[in-house]
């Protein structure tokens, strides 16, 4: 077993839920409760992770944070050191391709709150951040936990998006995904084999959890 590869991979789906919940949260409540026409361009864009091969998506962004982009080349200037093959980089091309991962479940929760309540706290003089802070996520708790749920787990199993970009460094940017690809290109298959139980019980656990997560939300505001 890769520890090693384990721990990046724990720290890369930390890192990606935090900052994914910084973006989600207001991208999401934008999209649940705006009426402009243009949102639904948005929302595709948002989730076009969900169907665009991950070595397309890799590829953008490795072509995006590569020195011979923009943004690349500012950011070696500025650091002195390259996004790409870096954890750095892994970081934001994780945050791109987790993000429908935190949005869905999101919206679909924020889309579910009685908007007459969000009524009445405007009519109580509240601003629509204390709104969103003392009515639609307290309503919401269903769709947060299985936003990071879902979140992390999709983050500890990438793998594409993560050989991409990220490369195959020890320490750096190796994941548990990759070690599994390592370890059976090397044939070593009891640790391939290993590895790879570990990531199917923590799939089932997340899993598991998630539908708890949802069937509990669902029950405890269904009409008695």
């Amino acid at each position: 077993m890769d520890w090693q590869a384990v721990g990046v991979s724990i720290r890369l789906a930390l890192a990606t839920t935090a900052i994914l919940f910084v973006i989600a949260i207001p991208l999401a409540a934008w999209l649940a409760f705006s009426r402009r026409r243009w949102t639904v361009i948005v929302e595709a864009v948002v989730a076009l992770p969900l169907v665009l091969p991950p070595t397309v998506l890799g590829y953008y962004v490795l072509v995006a944070l590569g020195s011979g982009s923009p943004f690349g080349r500012w950011w070696r200037d500025t650091t002195g050191t390259t996004l790409a093959f870096s954890f750095t980089g892994l970081l934001i091309a994780s945050v791109i391709y987790s993000l429908p991962f935190a949005v869905q479940p999101l919206l679909a929760s924020f889309a579910g709150v009685d908007g007459r309540l969000l009524e009445a706290s405007a009519v109580l003089g509240k601003s629509w951040g204390q709104s969103l802070v003392r009515v639609v996520l307290p309503l919401s708790r269903a769709g947060l936990a299985t936003a990071g749920v879902l979140t992390f787990a999709h983050t500890v199993g990438e793998f594409g998006v993560v050989l991409m970009v990220g490369g195959n460094i020890a320490g750096e940017t190796r994941t548990v995904s990759v070690s599994v690809y390592d370890a059976v290109q090397s044939f070593d298959y009891a640790t391939a084999g290993l590895t790879s139980l570990l990531l199917l019980v923590f799939s089932l656990v997340v899993l598991s959890a998630t539908y708890a997560f949802q069937r509990r939300g669902s029950l405890l505001w269904a009409p008695r």
